[in-house]
């Protein structure tokens, strides 16, 4: 008989204005200062004062780092670590995307188990003993939702590796998932991180660790990002992104818990070699991948059309797949990705050294199709 163990956060917040629940959520749990954790790009476009002032108005102290990458590296943990202990902060408020919340993690992590302060040997299943110090996420992309699993990525530049880590101690207590944080999103951002909530959702559907429970979370994502995302960036529907908040929450709930596959493996190198926004280098790969992995899942692709409406009963094996594949294109394009590999930057050379990466990748093991250093070569220069 199959155990499956399924972990979620405390408790969450949604709907527009939700952060005004922020002050009174940590007077009631007794914290006494804040670190807040952002980018700087959020506090230049004034982004921050939204949350800032829902702590000055309860009278909250708090303390900002803001020195977060789009790919945050090992020395921006342990800064944040130095940061956070001259603070004496007792609670991590992180406002930001998945490399703010991600962050906010490996800092977590760090002040509550300082075995773990070389941050490299957090890299995998990491054998801490201690919850993280607590964590309040309030998300502005709707994208990796960081704010409800147990991972985080962290780069080690010395490697050019992006480390997978997983581990329950790091979730946050409370995520606040206001969609009046995600409206400011330039639409390049929103897209990118919206299509990264589609390969969270598909890749968390296919992966070997799927199962009921999964499955309902996943589909039901599919179903809203479908039907969201392009109302979200080409008319900045209110009501889309707030869809798609709750639709990148979701798939959180569900890939957290059952892993995900190669999209991700091959996607996390051009982050640590080249800087590719994970969402865009998702967005980019995606197609691709499902072609390749169709061979052994285009049953679920069959699901997956039929609850979009896509009548897929008496389509063909190739006819699945095939439609599924131009599904997803189309979806890309229609929220203005349509860059190759050879667009952001990836060299041909580089292939084979990219691939034999991604196949030591934490999410390759979950991939429904088993996979080699040439399969990996083949894909990434199909994309090229």
């Amino acid at each position: 008989m199959a155990v499956n163990r399924f972990v979620l956060n405390e408790m969450s917040y949604f709907g527009r204005g939700s952060r005004e629940m922020l002050g009174s959520e940590i007077i009631a749990r007794g914290y006494e200062k804040v670190l807040v954790v952002t980018d700087k790009n959020i506090v230049e476009v004034g982004l921050i004062h939204k949350v800032l002032d829902v702590l000055g108005k309860n009278r909250i102290n708090y303390e900002v780092f803001s020195d977060v990458k789009a790919n945050p590296t090992v020395q921006n943990v342990q800064d944040g670590v130095m940061k956070c202990k001259s603070a004496m902060a007792d609670v991590i408020v992180a406002i930001g995307g998945g490399s703010v919340i991600d962050t906010a993690k490996g800092i977590s992590i760090v002040m509550n188990n300082p075995e773990f302060s070389d941050i490299v040997s957090l890299s995998g299943t990491a054998n801490t003993k201690k919850k993280g110090m607590p964590i309040i996420a309030l998300p502005t992309t709707a994208g990796t939702a960081a704010e409800v699993t147990i991972n985080y990525v962290i780069t080690d530049p010395e490697t050019q590796t992006k480390m997978v880590c997983v581990d329950p101690h790091d979730i946050p207590v409370l995520a606040i998932i206001d969609s009046e944080l995600m409206e400011s999103m330039p639409t390049s951002l929103a897209a990118a991180t919206g299509m990264d909530a589609l390969t969270h959702a598909i890749e968390g559907y296919i992966t070997k660790g799927a199962w009921e429970l999964s499955d309902m979370f996943h589909l039901r994502a599919i179903q809203l990002i479908f039907a969201s995302l392009p109302k979200a960036i080409n008319e900045r529907s209110t009501a889309a992104i707030e869809n798609m908040g709750l639709a990148q929450y979701v798939a959180g709930m569900g890939f957290s818990n059952v892993g995900l596959g190669i999209v991700h493996s091959l996607a996390h190198q051009l982050g640590a070699v080249y800087d590719t926004p994970h969402g865009l280098a998702n967005a980019i790969l995606l197609p691709h991948v499902m072609r390749f992995n169709g061979e052994v899942c285009y049953e679920r692709f069959r699901r997956i059309l039929n609850s979009l409406g896509i009548d897929a009963r008496r389509m063909s094996k190739e006819e699945v797949i095939d439609t599924f594949v131009s599904r997803l294109k189309l979806l890309s394009v229609s929220v203005g990705i349509n860059q190759t590999l050879k667009d952001v930057g990836v060299k041909e050379e580089d292939i084979p050294m990219l691939a034999e990466k991604a196949l030591k990748d934490a999410c390759t093991p979950g991939n429904p199709r088993e996979v080699t250093k040439e399969d990996m070569i083949a894909i990434y220069k199909a994309a090229m």
